[in-house]
């Protein structure tokens, strides 16, 4: 009942990441945001392999969700710190989130609630096929959106990783003593073999 109750729990949480990134997915796509769009497409990728080895009781696969989990919330705690500004990290690197192949920022910054868009017509500072826009009314500024979106996702990962760590540490357990039994080599199983009913008789000459 425990083990069961692990991995549905595990599988239950494997869930709500995938909802988390493909939601994440789908505005840094809006905002070109193609780092946050990789990252993000290995994470799907990698919660699928949990779901998995879940699923099938593999314990390989969930290893390998385990150690992407620590990769994840490493990744997603350098966008809250870019997002913060935290040390020496600025926003105005574009090309941390972008690749340096567009001008575009986060989608929530011209989308977040309340704010109000307007385009500043014939400004200098424009590049050749660009306008210059101002924002403001925001209810939440979209730095904020964007650590509250990561935050949720590192909270999420440390759960994962802990039953995840613990239902592998189950199936490796069933795995040991399956294998201290022995199964059915070590007994030597062999099919029943029919008796035979025949009888032999001496042959005369």
């Amino acid at each position: 009942m425990g083990r069961c109750d692990g991995r549905c729990t595990l599988v239950v949480i494997c869930s709500l990441q995938l909802l988390a990134a493909l939601q994440r997915q789908v505005f840094d796509f809006l905002g070109y945001q193609w780092a946050p769009i990789l990252a993000n497409f290995l994470h799907i990728m990698a919660v699928i392999l949990g779901v998995f080895g879940t699923v099938q009781v593999r314990s390989r696969y969930l290893i390998l969700y385990a150690v992407w989990l620590v990769v994840w919330v490493g990744w997603n705690s350098f966008i809250i710190c870019f997002y913060l500004e935290v040390g020496h990290l600025s926003q105005n690197r574009d090309f941390l989130m972008t690749f340096n192949t567009s001008l575009h920022r986060s989608w929530w910054m011209e989308n977040g609630p309340g704010c109000l868009v307007t385009t500043v017509p014939d400004s200098p500072l424009a590049p050749q096929d660009h306008h210059v826009i101002t924002v403001s009314g925001c209810l939440l500024d979209y730095q904020y959106i964007e650590v509250v979106s990561s935050a949720l996702q590192v909270f999420l990962a440390l759960f994962g990783f802990v039953y995840a760590c613990y239902v592998s540490k189950v199936f490796l357990d069933d795995e040991d003593s399956f294998d201290f039994i022995g199964g059915f080599d070590s007994y030597g199983y062999q099919p029943p073999q029919k008796s035979s009913h025949l009888q032999l008789q001496p042959l005369y000459t």
